[in-house]
């Protein structure tokens, strides 16, 4: 399965709907739809995202609702755990080298999402991103913005945001995204593995990012939600057993102990059902001989 985690959501129906099409016939399986939150969070955390989308989709194409929330102030982010709740995946936007610093060590979210397309006046250093590796949140890869950015400027920044990306990460946690506006946008699963080659990193860990690292982090970001420090609190254990089956096993008083009769009968009819072995039947036709000679009768009289 092949995972696109970052469509903008727009409330233009029309391209986002042929956004979606197009990304389906590339062959991915699963889809997020992000809400970009810049500055404080908003008191009202009701996603934007309606379910069901307002148009028709594939029917076997699975939708995630996912907020970006833009770090600038690191005395704002508070409400972070609200977001956690209201959203499928919560990824992060740190805007200088301070709130990245936040993200990976304190922060509680799933994903770290930068902003490639602009030159950062900082390097990313290996121990600041391995605390956020450790912490199991992952580092995400947006190409759209390069493969139709007309600044020349945004291309070279994220061609060199990205290769300092993976240097950094040592090629761990990183999934690749579109964030694309348009259908043009879009790329295939295997054309993004071979892109990322390009950016220097290995064919094997390309398509992990679009697949098996992606989907660690929707299974993790749902587990997240939906139990207690990792423990799944919804356990299926079978149908109930009916009222019939239930009272099969119960007393005539409807207790379900039964009195000493009763065990006595239950004894009685089990060896009723039992099948005569050989010697039982020698001992009781030995018996009805000894019987019948007691009486004074001839053998076949009593027979």
């Amino acid at each position: 399965m092949f995972y696109d985690l970052n469509v903008p959501w727009t409330d233009n129906n029309v391209e986002l709907q042929r956004t979606v099409a197009f990304l389906h016939e590339l062959g991915y399986d699963v889809i997020a739809l992000t809400n970009h939150i810049s500055g404080k969070v908003p008191n009202d955390l009701k996603p934007p995202i309606p379910s069901p989308l307002p148009f028709p989709t594939p029917p076997k194409l699975r939708f995630l609702r996912r907020c970006t929330l833009s770090l600038s102030d690191p005395a704002q982010n508070h409400r972070i755990s609200a977001l956690n709740q209201a959203y499928d995946i919560l990824a992060l936007r740190p805007t200088d080298e301070k709130t990245l610093q936040q993200a990976c060590t304190n922060l509680d979210c799933d994903l770290i999402s930068l902003d490639l397309t602009i030159r950062y006046p900082f390097y990313l250093r290996f121990t600041t991103l391995a605390a956020a590796l450790n912490r199991g949140i992952k580092f995400e890869i947006c190409y759209a913005a390069g493969v139709l950015a007309s600044d020349s400027h945004a291309r070279r920044n994220l061609i060199s945001n990205a290769t300092q990306l993976i240097r950094a990460t040592r090629g761990r946690g990183l999934v690749i995204s579109s964030e694309a506006r348009r259908a043009a946008g879009c790329r295939g699963p295997w054309d993004v593995v071979n892109l990322a080659a390009v950016w220097g990193l290995s064919q094997e860990k390309g398509k992990e990012a679009v697949s098996t690292l992606a989907r660690s982090l929707v299974v993790n970001a749902g587990l997240k939600r939906t139990s207690y420090k990792g423990v799944v609190d919804v356990v299926y254990g079978g149908e109930a057993p009916s009222l019939s089956a239930q009272a099969k096993g119960k007393g005539q008083d409807g207790s379900n102990k039964r009195s000493n009769g009763e065990m006595e009968g239950m004894q009685e009819n089990r060896k009723s059902e039992k099948p005569l072995s050989k010697r039982e039947m020698k001992r009781q036709a030995k018996r009805a001989k000894l019987e019948a000679e007691q009486t004074g009768q001839p053998e076949n009289a009593a027979s």
